[in-house]
C-alpha cells in the first residue's frame, strides 16, 4: 500500500471507470427541479444559453407566481432581461408539476434548494433516470454528490448517470418584487462523480462560466468553505463581536452600497473563520487534499466583494436562517465526520455547530451529512475505498 490510507481514500473517486468524451457535451434539454430563487436563476441562465428549459415545482404557489409574472426578470451584472414562462410564440421556460414529465427527455438536471430538498429529489428520481443523464448539485456542499449517488442506488437506480458537485452559482441573487438582481460571484470548485468526466463539466460551463475543476468530488467537498465564512458572519454579532461596517451618527442613514455580506465580517469574525479554515485544511490533508485556497480566497468566494462589482447583499432573516441550517447540515457536519475518521479535534467547527443548533432550536447535527450515513465504515479504510469505488462506478 503506497502513501497514507487517507491518500488512497481521496483517490478512490478518481479510480473508477470513465466514460468521458474528448469534446464538451452539448446540453440542449435542461430540467430544473425547484421553484426557489436559485432554481429560477438557473432556469433563466440556461434559457439565455440557448437550451430548452423545463422547471418543476411541487408547490402551486411557486408555479402560480411564475405564471402570473409571465417570466423571470434578471437585472444587474449578469444577462439582463425578462425570460418568458409558458409561451409558445417565443423561447420560454416550460413549468410543470409533473416530475417525470420534467426530466423524461432532459440531458441535464439541476437539483436545487436546501439540502433536505436535494435529498428528496435524489430519492424520488431513482425510478426515473436514464443512462447518460447528468445531475447537477448547485451548491453541492460537502459529500453532496456521494450522498446523492448513495440515495439513488438505495432507491434502485441502475442508470449510468453523471453527478456534478458545484460549490456555488455564477451570480449572487437578491430578490425584489419578482426581479432577481445579480452580482457576479467568483470561481467555484466543481467535480464529477464518477471522476474524470470532463466533457460534462465543459458542457456545464456554457451556463456556469465560473467553474474551477478539481480532481474529484472528495476534493470539491473540502473546497466547500461556505459555512465557515457564512455562519460566523450571520450568527455572531452585537456588542461583544461587532461587525466591520462603518460607524455612522445616530441621525444618519448608512449607504446602501455598504450593506454587503462582506461588511458583516470584522476582525474578530476573521479570527474565528481562520480557526475553522485551519481545521478544514488539517482534515483535508489527512485525506490527501492539500491544494485548498488561502482563507482570504475563501472569503472572497463566499462573502463577495466589500462593495461595488461582485458584492453579495445581506440576506433577510428567513434566508439567513436557511443558510445557517444548510451550512451546518451540508458543510460543517461532513467536516466533523471526516475529522473523527482522521482523529483530529475540530473545536471551532464543533462549537459553531452547537451555536447553530441553539439558534435554530433543533439538533441539526444529527441530520448532517456523514460518511457513516452513506455506508462508509470509518474503522476500515479498505472497505471505505471499496464502497466509494462502487458508488463512483455506479454498481451500488
Amino acid at each position: 500500500m503506497s502513501g497514507s490510507p487517507f491518500e488512497e481514500f481521496a483517490d478512490a473517486m478518481a479510480s473508477s471507470p470513465r466514460a468521458a468524451l474528448e469534446t464538451a457535451r452539448r446540453f440542449e434539454r435542461v430540467a430544473v427541479l425547484g421553484g426557489g430563487k436559485d432554481a429560477r436563476l438557473i432556469a433563466a441562465l440556461c434559457l439565455a444559453g440557448g437550451a430548452s428549459v423545463s422547471l418543476f415545482s411541487a408547490y402551486g404557489g411557486e408555479l402560480g407566481a411564475l405564471r402570473r409574472n409571465g417570466g423571470i426578470t434578471l437585472r444587474g451584472e449578469g444577462p439582463i432581461g425578462t425570460f418568458q414562462v409558458d409561451r409558445d410564440s417565443v423561447p420560454s421556460i416550460r413549468t410543470t408539476a409533473e416530475l417525470d414529465n420534467a426530466i423524461s427527455d432532459a440531458d441535464l438536471i439541476f437539483l436545487t434548494g436546501p439540502v433536505h430538498k436535494q435529498r428528496t429529489y435524489a430519492m424520488v428520481l431513482a425510478d426515473h433516470l436514464s443512462s447518460g443523464q447528468v445531475l447537477v448539485l448547485a451548491p453541492g456542499r460537502s459529500l453532496g454528490a456521494a450522498e446523492t449517488a448513495w440515495l439513488l442506488r438505495v432507491g434502485g437506480c441502475k442508470a449510468d448517470c453523471t453527478i456534478i458537485e458545484v460549490q456555488g452559482l455564477p451570480y449572487w441573487a437578491t430578490e425584489a418584487g419578482g426581479t432577481l438582481n445579480l452580482a457576479k460571484s467568483g470561481d467555484v470548485a466543481a467535480a464529477t462523480l464518477p471522476a474524470g468526466r470532463k466533457d460534462a463539466l465543459d458542457g456545464l460551463s456554457r451556463f456556469f462560466p465560473n467553474l474551477a475543476p478539481v480532481a474529484s468530488t472528495v476534493h470539491a467537498g473540502f473546497h466547500d468553505a461556505s459555512a465557515l465564512v457564512e455562519l460566523p458572519a450571520l450568527l455572531m454579532g452585537g456588542p461583544a463581536l461587532p461587525d466591520s461596517r462603518p460607524v455612522v451618527p445616530a441621525e444618519a442613514k448608512p449607504l446602501e452600497e455598504n450593506a454587503t455580506f462582506r461588511s458583516l465580517i470584522g476582525e474578530k469574525h476573521l479570527k474565528i473563520i481562520e480557526r475553522m479554515a485551519d481545521e478544514r485544511r488539517m482534515v483535508a490533508s489527512r485525506f490527501g487534499v492539500r491544494d485548498l485556497p488561502e482563507t482570504a480566497g475563501w472569503i472572497e468566494t463566499y462573502a463577495g466583494a466589500a462593495r461595488g462589482h461582485g458584492a453579495r447583499r445581506i440576506p433577510g432573516e428567513a434566508e439567513a436562517l436557511g443558510i445557517v441550517r444548510c451550512g451546518t447540515i451540508g458543510s460543517l457536519a461532513p467536516l466533523q465526520s471526516a475529522a473523527q475518521i482522521a482523529g483530529i479535534a475540530t473545536p471551532a467547527t464543533s462549537a459553531m455547530i452547537t451555536l447553530a443548533s441553539t439558534v435554530l432550536e433543533a439538533d441539526i447535527e444529527s441530520a448532517g451529512r456523514r460518511l457513516s450515513s452513506i455506508g462508509i465504515n470509518a474503522s476500515n479504510i479498505d472497505d471505505a475505498r471499496r464502497i466509494l469505488d462502487s458508488i463512483a462506478g455506479g454498481s451500488r
